[in-house]
């Protein structure tokens, strides 16, 4: 599941940069955002905080009408696992949640069982 994303919307990826370890983080959110710029680092204006981002390539075109551009942000909300762990998402996780370790350029990223019930499931499902 791509958690409502698809590969056509990406397909201006040039990039994903990350501003945190990924290793601490059973998933994030992920969402189309409008930018002036195709890129820089976006500006963002959610609650909690932006952890990664992707930069369009050379080809990437303004929409006419708003003259910005669409780009992947990532991000997590205060009461989103990794600040949370007893909470809400303990288990489960947001509709637009994604395992990190599966995104890269152009590819929307996917739900895992670590990013739908956590690394503490996962290990204890090893053999």
């Amino acid at each position: 599941m791509s958690s409502l994303l698809t590969e056509s919307d990406l397909i201006h990826e040039a990039e994903v940069v990350w501003l945190e370890n990924l290793e601490g983080l059973d998933y994030v959110r992920q969402a189309l955002d409008k930018t002036r710029r195709r890129n820089t680092k976006p500006p963002y204006a959610r609650d909690g905080r932006m952890v990664g981002y992707a930069l369009l390539d050379e080809n990437a075109s303004p929409d006419p009408d708003s003259g910005l551009y669409k780009r992947r942000v990532f991000f997590l909300l205060p009461h989103d696992r990794d600040s949370l762990p007893d909470g809400l998402y303990r288990e489960g996780a947001p509709g637009e949640a994604v395992d990190p370790r599966t995104i890269a350029p152009k590819k929307p990223g996917v739900k895992t069982p670590r990013s739908q019930s956590g690394s503490v499931a996962v290990a204890a499902a090893a053999p």
